[in-house]
């Protein structure tokens, strides 16, 4: 009976790692798993940030961006 039971155990705690490790994060299901290019081209959003370039924006869950104005 212990046995099984240590089986049982070992069991379910390889299960819950694999599916802790398994489920993606709600911020890495908004970006397209690219790594985003380091061009300069700012954007702003509806949370207030301003981010690198759109693609970034994208990644970080942002939504209603629009080309941030850079002043010379």
């Amino acid at each position: 009976m212990k046995k099984s039971f240590a089986k049982l155990t070992l069991a379910l705690a390889f299960a819950g790692a694999a599916i802790s490790f398994s489920t993606p994060t709600a911020k890495a299901a908004c970006g397209d798993g690219n790594a985003c290019p380091t061009v300069y081209d700012p954007v702003i959003c509806n949370d207030g940030v301003v981010y690198s370039n759109s693609c970034y924006a994208r990644a970080a869950c942002a939504h209603g961006c629009k080309p941030y104005p850079i002043t010379p």
